[in-house]
């Protein structure tokens, strides 16, 4: 699914779902075998494998949830 990375008020990472017009904090990332993997407020877990860090924000990209 496509997401959104940005930057919240709060300066925390977000991700923005537009398909489910959904938006959270990221509140912990891990490293996963495929890729990144970011956990977010509400329990979702979004994998991103084509991930590379520095990325600038806002960011589109491709997710998997778990």
């Amino acid at each position: 699914m496509k997401v959104m990375l940005r930057q919240s008020a709060s300066g925390n990472l977000s991700v923005y779902v537009p398909k489910k017009d959904l938006e959270e904090e990221v509140v912990e990332e891990k490293i996963g075998e495929d890729g990144k993997i970011f956990v977010l407020a509400n329990g979702w877990e979004l994998m991103f494998p084509k991930l590379e860090e520095p990325f600038n924000l806002p960011l589109t990209t491709e997710a998997k949830r778990l």
